[in-house]
């Protein structure tokens, strides 16, 4: 499954300040069982737009691992506060098909 969230930088703060705060928060939640990996990407032509993706083997272990409180991830949340503004998009099911161009 995917969680979906966009990320809005406020004014006189970059992208990459909240980056930094996303790789540290990331590299701690993925040693949870069921992380499958995290992706942080920029709208086209608004830099102040970010979508962030995080990906679990299923919504129950991501809930599992919400359900754990880690002091240091809440840390580092509370440190990118000031400087961003996070609204959920959803929980996404996998795609049931792929469909990928033929390799050529």
């Amino acid at each position: 499954m995917k969680y979906i969230f966009q990320v809005r930088i406020k004014e006189g703060h970059t992208a990459e300040e909240y980056a930094e705060a996303w790789v540290k928060a990331s590299e701690i939640i993925q040693q949870a069982p069921g992380a499958r990996g995290t992706e942080l990407h920029r709208k086209i032509g608004d830099d102040k737009t970010l979508i962030a993706i995080a990906s679990w083997d299923s919504k129950e272990k991501r809930d599992a691992m919400e359900g754990q409180h880690n002091s240091e991830v809440a840390k580092i949340i509370r440190s990118a506060a000031p400087f961003c503004e996070i609204t959920p998009l959803g929980e996404f099911r996998d795609p049931e098909w792929v469909v990928l161009p033929p390799e050529g």
